[in-house]
């Protein structure tokens, strides 16, 4: 399979390799086909590229070759260890690429992968994606980067058809915390529903009916989100409204009425012990969003 040899630079900013066809990658590179980009695609499985290939996307025999078709290669695989396992063979066609890697994993492993691959002359993007499959392409879907800006502003007008693209700063890794912080938030969720759900069927009340009315409450709820924020942000915890004391009495009740349902209050009661750790430190008339500064004395940083 050819390279870049012969084309225009109009060319190139409408090439695009895709490495890695699971349930995203394949929508990725559909979404680069129906835009009209020479789009080469390859997968340690070879048949999950069939499709592809059928709508007019080109077939990389190798990884090597894969790489060696496009300026921008686009890494969608398990985890970040594979992405290295995937792109090793080709290491020496990777100088002067822009590698984007849409593959989950943690801040340290993105570093990592940002050494590993600008050491081979490449430019390393980290990327988040946020979105399903199906949304990918349209206004629903966003993806978050960080890396090197320059590498970034050459491919934007490409990497814009996956989704709204936001540039996040220049640490490789930054994409990565993103994703991990709001993941985080969104088992945090997950946790409180599963809760609320255990805690209602131990009165015979089903999921559905449960799951109603509390997304009406969490959509309220979720605007003293921004408040909060702010809090956290300015150190400024003063409140004449929800403090501590309140919330930590609130959720002892909601504990104490899960043990007496037979409902385990694993989920709830480490944030309990984060407000009366607060509440014990003197801080029982601030601000729920205090809680954060237990966590922050929790962390290596601190």
């Amino acid at each position: 399979m050819a390279g870049n040899e012969g084309t225009t630079a109009h060319d190139i900013r409408r090439t695009v390799t895709v490495i890695g066809l699971g349930n995203l990658g394949r929508v990725l590179a559909r979404t680069f086909l129906e835009a009209g980009h020479r789009t080469t695609v390859w997968n340690r499985s070879p048949g999950k590229a069939d499709g592809l290939v059928a709508a007019g996307a080109r077939r990389a025999e190798t990884v090597e070759q894969a790489v060696s078709a496009s300026d921008l290669l686009i890494v969608c695989v398990l985890d970040h260890a594979t992405v290295r396992q995937v792109l090793a063979p080709a290491a020496g066609a990777l100088a002067g690429r822009v590698v984007v890697n849409l593959t989950s994993g943690t801040p340290q492993s993105a570093r990592e992968l940002d050494a590993w691959v600008t050491e081979r002359g490449a430019a390393y993007l980290s990327g988040a994606v946020y979105g399903v499959p199906e949304t990918i392409g349209t206004p629903e879907t966003f993806v978050l980067y960080s890396g090197p800006s320059d590498a970034f502003d050459a491919h934007s007008a490409q990497l814009r058809l996956l989704g709204a693209g936001t540039f996040v700063g220049t640490d490789a890794a930054l994409a990565s915390v993103y994703d991990v912080a709001l993941l985080g938030g969104m088992y945090g969720m997950f946790a409180g529903f599963f809760h609320a759900v255990a805690l209602a069927g131990s009165a015979g009340i089903k999921a559905e009916e449960l799951t109603e009315l509390l997304l009406r409450w969490l959509t309220g709820v979720a605007g003293a989100l921004p408040g909060f924020a702010r809090e956290i942000d300015s150190g400024d915890y003063v409140t004449e409204t929800s403090n501590l004391a309140i919330n930590a009495a609130g959720l002892a009740n909601i504990l104490s009425a899960s043990r007496a349902q037979g409902v385990s209050p694993d989920l709830l009661a480490p944030l309990h012990a984060l407000f009366q750790q607060q509440i014990d430190q003197g801080h029982a008339a601030a601000s729920m969003s205090r809680a954060i500064e237990s966590l922050r004395a929790a962390s290596p940083a601190a």
